[in-house]
This record gives structure tokens, C-alpha cells and sequence, in this order.
């Protein structure tokens, strides 16, 4: 029930409504159970026996099993129909006038056929389909020995250039999945992987340059990819200037509403890359840009890109000094459903340093009180980095807490988990960090010691502090803050605009 469970928890209240119609407009019997099935199912608690009793007031598996599956076939058709009329309406035109060429030459009225070949040629070179070019150029080469007023040269050059970018595009998207694959094993496995060399040796397999003309798709394959570098490394400033050339790049580009899905895309990464570098207004300006992206197509998708939205927008605030915003911001969006886990997660532990910060633990600790799951469970959904940094927080939280049970629990259990893979991705750091909160947490005087404190800036302080991991700097205050006179939050800060 899960698989089923899962397509219909991601439908918004509308989808519901129009796939009840779609339903009830399909149905030919007044006793078929499949819309009762499907409201009991849009239900947050329901499971399979309970569902199954409503509806039979018996065990009747059978039945239920057999209901499930065409209540299934029944959403994959309703999904498939709503595409169609969707985002693939430009697609089936061109089919539809390539398929009514095709029986207009067999019947020898070439005129007639060019004409709605060269219309179907305009709106896939507008749009960028690169596979259904080829099929049209392919149809209009096929028969030009037949028709005088067609040149045959130019027809194959243009399909011998349409052929480089179909391939072009091809080469980046396995790119992109093998690259996505690596840093997989790094963040979901707990892999040590060069990240950089793999890179590279991809990048040299396929022979790709960065340079060269790139379609709307293209060009957000190659950002998500230096993002992918970025995200391994922590290393966002070395991409800055890269994702905003290309995106001037992109803006140049006419039409760009109509792949509005990668446009969206790349604006969100700049956004999250401008963060990162604490280029906070800047980023800021690109959540606004994204805001109304995702306004178009009848907020087509403001759905899928709320949560990595709202997660930027309020990090940015919070850094910004607008503490208050930040968590109005994450409060109001976490409250309703939302299907992407991974982004829900991202926007809980953030929700968690914010009040963390803000010195409110109670508040902390029940934002944590929200992860009950094991760690392995999140680094499947979420990555060990993810994992990495909750614990941190869990840690930190307890000292604030004076909870000893729980610390030492927690602390053993990080060492234990995660010493060799820290070791081993060379974040020794993070291990160094640790090991001064328990310092910190058992001798507390060991603060107004000045030797400490030099010691702890030579550890977590360099010149480059300015290119240093926001998250990183973070957690550090922490530390830098348990020697100073002043609130968590205005430590962060400072450290931040240094």
C-alpha cells in the first residue's frame, strides 16, 4: 500500500477533486468502491486493514488487492491524461502534425505536408526537442528527392547540427546521473570518494567542454553539476562566478518560459550559492526571481519548489539578522503536507539551529523531538550529512540542557558511527569540534582560560575564514561564543561578517 499510498499523499486538494470527477466520470457500476477507496486513502492514519473493513466490514483481501490494483492503473492513467494536457501539449501538437505530413506525402501532396512539416519544425526548434527534430528532418529528407522546391543540403546540415546537440544532451545527462551517483555513495552511503577526480574523469570520458552551445536543459545539467562539486567540497565560491555567467547566458535565451522547470532550477541554485558565499541580499534578489517563476503556468510548480524556496529564503534572513522572520517563514510552511522528505527534513534541522541559536532550547529540543527515526532511516532520505549535523546538534543541545545521560549517550554513539568516515573524508575537524564540547561540558572553567581560547581560534580560524562553510562557522561559534560575553546569535553574526 505504500507505493499507492505515496502517489496520492503528493496530490494537492484540486488533483483530489479532479481525480474523484475523473472517477466517477469513468465508472459504469454504482457500486465500485474505487473513489471510497481513494478518500479513505487521502486519510493521514489509514492502513490496510482498517481501509479494508470499511469497505467490505469483512477480511476480504482479495477484493481489497484487486481494488488496489485498478484504483493504480487508474491514477497512473489520470497522471498520464493531466500530463498530456499539461506539459506535453506542445510535444503531442508535433507528433500530431508530423503523423498528418506523413499521410498527406504517402499521398503525394507534398505541398501541404512541407508546410505543416515546417511548423512542426519551428515549434520543436522553439522548444528544443532535439529527438522529435530529428524525426521531423529525418521525414523531410526521406521524401526531398520527390518535391524540387526543398534543398537537400541545407536539410542535412540542419540535421547534422540538430544530431550534435541531441547528443551533446544525451552525454551531459549521463554525466549529470553519474556524478549524482558518486556524490550518493559519499552523502546516502557513507563512501570516502575523490569527488573532484571523478569529476574529471567523466567529464574527460564523454570529451565535454564547458564551453560549448548548450540547450535550456543542457546548461542546468552542467550548473547542477558544478552545484554536485560545490555541495562535496563546500567549496560554493570557487562556482560562484560560473553559475551567474551561464545564467546570463541562459536569460539571453528567448522563449525560456517554455523549459520553465530547468529555469526554476538554476535560479534556486544560484540563490543557494549565493547563500552560501553570505552574499545574503543577493541571494535574496534570485528568491524573489524564483518567487515569480514559480507563479507561472498557474503555479504549475509552485508545489515541488516550496520547500527548497522557503529553506533559502529563510537561512538568508536568518543571517541577515532577522531571526524572528526566519522562523515565521519555516513555522508557516512546515505545517501543511509536503512530499519531498528530503527538503522537509533540511528545513526542520534548520528550524532547530535557529531557535539554537536564538538561545531558546526548549523550543530546540522539541524540533528535535520531531526526528524519532534511526540514523540510518535519514541518511537514506537525507544523507550522512545531514545525519553528521543533526547529531552535532543533539550534542550541543543536551550541554545547553545539562542532560548528562543523553549527552554521553549521544557522544558515544557519534564517535562510534562516524569517527572512521570523518577520518577517512578528512573532516577531522568536526572531531576536534566534539571532542572541545566535551572539554567545554566537563570543565566549564576551562573558558576564561586564555591559552583555550588561542588554542581554539588556531584550531577553527584561518585567513580564509571568509571562504570557510557557513554551517561550519556555525557551529564554531558556538564554541567561540562559550569564551566571550555575548549572545550565541551575535557571536554567529560576527563571525559570519568578518
Amino acid at each position: 500500500m505504500i507505493a499507492l499510498k505515496s502517489i496520492i499523499d503528493a496530490f494537492s486538494v484540486e488533483d483530489q477533486l479532479k481525480f474523484t470527477a475523473y472517477l466517477q466520470q469513468k465508472n459504469k457500476r454504482k457500486d465500485t468502491k474505487n473513489i471510497e477507496l481513494f478518500r479513505l486513502m487521502t486519510k493521514p492514519e489509514s492502513d490496510s486493514k482498517s481501509i479494508c473493513y470499511q469497505l467490505y466490514k469483512v477480511d476480504n483481501c482479495n477484493a481489497y488487492h484487486a481494488l488496489r490494483k485498478r484504483l493504480f492503473q487508474s491514477l497512473i492513467d489520470f497522471t498520464a491524461n493531466k500530463n498530456l494536457e499539461d506539459e506535453n501539449s506542445i510535444d503531442m501538437q508535433i507528433i500530431k502534425y508530423i503523423l498528418a505530413s506523413r499521410t498527406y506525402l504517402l499521398q503525394k501532396n507534398y505541398e501541404i505536408a512541407y508546410k505543416i512539416l515546417d511548423k512542426a519544425e519551428r515549434l520543436a526548434d522553439e522548444h528544443l526537442l532535439f529527438p522529435i527534430l530529428n524525426e521531423i528532418y529525418h521525414t523531410k529528407i526521406q521524401y526531398a528527392p520527390n518535391y524540387q522546391k526543398i534543398n537537400l543540403d541545407n536539410l542535412i546540415l540542419k540535421q547534422k547540427e540538430n544530431r550534435k546537440k541531441h547528443i551533446l544532451e544525451d552525454q551531459l545527462n549521463i554525466v549529470y546521473a553519474q556524478l549524482k551517483s558518486v556524490l550518493n555513495s559519499m552523502s546516502y552511503q557513507g563512501k570516502a570518494i575523490n569527488f573532484e577526480a571523478e569529476l574529471e574523469s567523466i567529464l574527460q570520458d564523454y570529451d565535454i567542454e564547458l564551453s560549448e552551445s548548450l540547450s535550456f536543459k543542457s546548461l542546468y545539467q552542467i550548473l547542477a553539476i558544478a552545484n554536485i562539486s560545490a555541495l562535496a567540497t563546500n567549496r560554493y565560491y570557487e562556482i560562484e562566478n560560473f553559475v551567474l555567467k551561464s545564467y546570463n547566458i541562459l536569460k539571453d535565451k528567448k522563449d525560456t518560459e517554455k523549459q520553465l522547470f530547468y529555469q526554476i532550477q538554476i535560479v534556486y541554485i544560484i540563490a543557494n550559492t549565493l547563500f552560501r558565499n553570505k552574499k545574503f541580499e543577493a541571494s535574496l534578489s534570485y528568491i524573489k526571481e524564483m518567487e515569480e517563476l514559480m507563479k507561472l503556468k498557474k503555479g504549475t510548480y509552485q508545489k515541488e519548489f516550496i520547500l527548497k524556496k522557503t529553506l533559502v529564503e529563510a537561512l538568508n534572513y536568518n543571517y541577515l539578522n532577522n531571526q524572528n522572520k526566519a522562523i515565521d517563514i519555516a513555522e508557516q510552511v512546515i505545517k501543511k503536507k509536503h512530499s519531498d522528505i528530503e527538503a522537509l527534513l533540511d528545513l526542520h534541522l534548520s528550524l532547530l539551529m535557529f531557535h539554537f541559536q536564538k538561545e531558546d532550547f526548549s523550543k530546540a529540543k522539541s524540533v528535535l523531538a520531531k526526528f524519532y527515526h534511526t540514523d540510518q532511516y535519514y541518511i537514506e532520505k537525507a544523507g550522512i550529512d545531514w545525519v553528521i549535523k543533526k547529531n552535532l546538534a543533539e550534542i550541543l543541545l543536551y550541554i545547553e540542557l545539562n542532560e548528562d545521560d543523553l549527552f554521553y549517550s549521544r557522544l558515544k554513539s557519534f564517535k562510534r558511527k562516524y569517527t572512521s568516515y570523518l577520518k577517512q573524508i578528512n573532516q577531522t575537524r568536526i572531531l576536534s569540534f566534539v571532542n572541545y564540547a566535551e572539554r567545554l561540558y566537563q570543565k566549564p572553567e576551562i573558558m576564561i582560560n586564555t591559552d583555550f581560547s588561542l588554542k581554539l581560534k588556531s584550531t577553527f580560524e584561518s585567513n580564509t575564514i571568509h571562504k570557510e562553510d557557513i554551517f561550519v562557522i556555525s557551529f564554531y561559534a558556538w564554541l567561540k561564543n562559550k569564551t566571550e560575553d555575548n549572545s550565541l546569535y551575535n557571536t554567529t553574526l560576527n563571525l559570519i561578517n568578518s
